[in-house]
């Protein structure tokens, strides 16, 4: 039986840099997936070079940091709110401060998705790509599609901050093959939070991610009516074009991101049971 060890609540700082980190990575890692992804549900045709797949990874890279760094420190602040960092989350509170990190996430993702589909259709690095946008279609031109990145987000960090992590504490307790095999166990986890998020959001996805593609609104005027519209020209497996490379994306996201978090939490429990062992034997 594996010698379970306390899990400790991380600190604002360290939620900040655990999910930068996190995200720095995860998107360096699967960036083709995303511009699949985008290819698919724009159709238009896949890069035919390497350069092609990672265009818009600094964009990407550099802006989901502080992303997935607000959506930890968010989370963190609001579960300290509700618990008053005397106890630990129940279920349905893990899930619903998640939703809220979210939502606050959106305020900065919206108009990060939205560069990068503007850089791979204008073929423009991040700076020229912004002018563009902002001259012909003026500041808030960089928001199109923000409630639908609201409703995205609430329910993909739900996933990953909240239904992923429940997943893994009910395995935990179903078997204590799951307790020895964590790294297994996560990963179940982040498929099972990836799953359910991708399949929930996507279709919201797609109506965003053709809402910023058609910025100029000569198709698409909002994410409500962007929706019928989109089923109307193929029915539900429209609305999920590029789902399969999302949902891949989803669950390694939640695997890696996790798993940073999970293991600074984990071992800052070793530390603080560490210093409490030498305390003792000093005493």
């Amino acid at each position: 039986m594996a010698t379970t060890t306390k899990r400790v609540p991380l600190s604002g700082t360290e939620n900040v840099m655990l999910g930068a980190a996190g995200g720095i990575a995860e998107t360096c890692i699967q960036m083709p997936l995303i511009t699949y992804k985008i290819c698919v549900q724009e159709g238009r045709a896949l890069p035919k070079n390497v350069g092609g797949w990672y265009r818009g990874v600094f964009a990407n890279a550099s802006s989901l940091a502080p992303i997935t760094a607000l959506q930890m420190f968010a989370n963190g602040v609001l579960e300290k709110a509700i618990t008053g960092g005397t106890r630990a989350p129940s279920e349905l509170e893990q899930i619903a401060t998640a939703m809220g990190a979210g939502s606050i996430s959106a305020l900065i993702y919206s108009p990060v998705d939205l560069l990068v589909i503007q850089q791979q259709k204008l073929k423009l690095p991040p700076m020229p790509a912004i002018s563009h946008i902002v001259k012909h279609y003026g500041p808030l031109g960089m928001y199109r599609g923000f409630s639908a990145c609201v409703v995205r987000e609430a329910i993909y960090t739900a996933g990953y901050l909240g239904l992923a992590p429940v997943a893994v504490g009910r395995l935990n307790q179903s078997s204590p093959w799951f307790e020895e095999n964590q790294s297994t166990t996560r990963f179940i986890g982040a498929c099972i939070g990836g799953t359910v998020a991708a399949m929930l959001t996507h279709p919201v996805d797609t109506a965003k991610t053709c809402l910023q593609a058609d910025i100029g609104k000569q198709t698409y005027q909002t994410a409500r009516s962007a929706i019928p519209q989109i089923y109307q020209q193929g029915g539900i497996r429209m609305l999920y074009k590029g789902g399969l490379a999302r949902t891949a994306r989803l669950c390694g996201a939640f695997f890696i991101i996790n798993s940073v978090r999970e293991i600074a939490m984990t071992m800052k429990g070793q530390w603080a049971a560490d210093e409490e062992a030498e305390a003792a034997k000093e005493a």
